[in-house]
Order: C-alpha cells, then structure tokens, then sequence
C-alpha cells in the first residue's frame, strides 16, 4: 500500500543539535519513508526512496551539497552523515522526512582536538550514540570515535592509535563494532572489533583472496554475518560475505554476485536482511546505482533497486 503525504511533516531534532552553517532542509515526495535506501547523488545531497516509492523520483532531504556516506538510524526516523566543505567536515543529521539539518560535531571543535576528516557516522542500534572514524591532524593514522546523539560527549575509542580505521558497523547488541583496519586507508587489509565501552581491538586478517577492504563492513541484522567490499589483485572491487562472531570471521568469506568481468565494481553493501544485500554496482565506467542480491552459499545474480546512486545505505532494519 502506498503511503502519501499530504503535505511537509516538520520533524525536531534532538535539542542539543545546533543548525547548520552549510544550510539544509529538503523538499518532501509522495510516499512517507518508512523503509528504504538512503545514499548520495552527483549533486552531494541526501536523498531517499521508501520500499513503495518510485526509485526513479527520490526525496531530497538536503540541499547545500558536500554529503556523504548516509546512515539510517534504526526507528527510521533520522539519518546521520558527513558534510564536506573545502578541508572542513563535519557530521550532520536530517530527519528522513525533511527538515532542519542539524550540525553535531564539527572539524576541530574544541571537544576532539585537532580532528579533521569525518567518515562513516553511524547509529547505535538504540540510537542513543553514533561512532564514526576520524583523523588526528595529518598522517596516515586514523581513530574511531563515539558521540552522543546529540553531539555531546565525544569519546576516542582507539586512543593512541598506529593505524587507520574505516567506517564502523554495530553488532545489533551494540556492544562492539567492527571497521577496516590497516596501515592507511589505502590498505585496510584488516577487521578490528572494537568495544565501543572501551578495552583493546582484536584484529583479523581477511584471508588470500581479499586484498584490502574498500570501503565498509557491515555486520547483519541478526549479528551472525559481515559483509564487506573487497578489493582483489585485478583492481576490481566485489561483495565478500561471511560468518562473524563479536571478535573475528567464522569460516571463508565468499563471493556475493557470479559477475567475474574486472570492468564490474561493487561497492557499499548494506544489509537490506538477514538474507538479503543492498550495494553500489558499476560496471564499464557508467552511472554507479544500487541493487540487491540475496546471500546464499552460492554466487548469485541482482536486480536494479535505484538508479544512479551513490554510497547506499539501507534502513531500518
């Protein structure tokens, strides 16, 4: 059944969140969302489609440009994000029904330090916290870090760290997370499985056939699976899945699709169930766009779920 709207919804955010400085708020479609991709298009705004909406006419949800890698928070209601603006950055939420954008934490606030380049904020499964890699200054050296919803209470979760981190994924009991791990973002050759109250990573190679992790692990909605994009020997990138438990990889990653051309790169997955994957497909240089493939113990085909999209995420789930 298609839900529509019979006007824009005005949606608070939390009180502690200030407005942005790079401007916002988003036009409403016809369909409320409910369930759904979120993900970015060549503009740089947020965007989203519900299930029974169009995937051809997506809502807008910003309108100042500079967004990146979207998450859903798990009620649906908010999706969390990185806005670029020159060497500025910073994580800002937005109501999934439009509305007022809201800046939580922003490059070098005085509550992280020297923190620079925000990446792949993400909510805790009760959507108290968000946790998100960052950068310590320059280097190659990388932290993950937690916040409150509100932007309040910045803590560093990898304190003194050698390393890089990626985007990290929760385990649905919200105790841990797991992110790419590596000697720079270039090389993110490992799982770390990071307590999110703090205490020491546990590390986990990823095995021969992957390379390095693109860019995100996402661990499943029953916690018993990770998805990540792996990069192979020939430069091309494809979805891995495979068991996990809280501190490393049950059994072999496998391949998701039966594509085998190097011109074929898959990107961003985004566990749409626990049976089921969302992910960016490019094939040959063309527009980039998400589709879905069940995961099973065999490589399998897709089908179109957006057109030209980026860096899609999908929820609540």
């Amino acid at each position: 059944m298609r839900r529509w709207l019979g006007g824009v919804v005005a949606v608070g955010l939390l009180g502690a969140c200030e407005p942005s400085d790079f401007g916002g708020g988003g036009t409403t479609g016809d369909v409320l969302f409910d369930r759904g991709f979120a993900f970015v298009r060549a503009d740089r705004n947020v965007y989203v489609v519900d299930d029974d909406g169009d995937p051809n006419s997506p809502q807008r949800l910003t309108t100042a440009g500079g967004a990146y890698t979207p998450s859903i928070s798990r009620n649906g209601n908010s999706i969390v994000f990185v806005q670029r603006s020159g060497s500025a950055s910073s994580i800002q939420t937005v109501p999934t029904t439009g509305g007022p954008v809201a800046t939580l934490l922003s490059s070098n606030d005085a509550a992280c330090g020297n923190c620079t380049n925000f990446r792949g904020p993400t909510f805790s499964p009760d959507g108290r916290t968000i946790v998100f890699a960052f950068d310590r200054g320059s280097g190659s050296q990388s932290s993950l870090g937690r916040i409150a919803a509100d932007g309040s209470g910045f803590v560093d979760l990898t304190p003194g760290t050698t390393i890089a981190y990626g985007s990290p994924s929760f385990f649905p009991s919200g105790n841990t997370v797991v992110a790419p791990a590596g000697t720079s973002a270039f090389q993110f050759d490992q799982l770390a499985f990071v307590p999110v109250g703090g205490g020491a990573p546990n590390y986990v190679r990823l095995g021969n056939e992957v390379l390095a992790i693109a860019n995100r692990a996402v661990i499943s909605p029953d916690g018993r699976q990770i998805a990540l994009d792996g990069r192979l020997s020939s430069g091309s990138t494809r979805i891995f899945v495979g068991g996990v438990t809280s501190t490393g990889i049950s059994g072999t990653l496998r391949r998701l699709t039966d594509y085998t051309a190097s011109t074929v790169q898959e990107s961003f997955p985004s566990w749409v169930s626990s049976t089921e994957l969302g992910f960016l497909f490019n094939d040959s240089g063309g527009d980039p766009s998400i589709y879905r493939a069940p995961v099973s113990s065999t490589a399998s085909s897709v089908s179109l779920a957006v057109p030209a999209a980026n860096e899609p995420f999908y929820g609540p789930n």
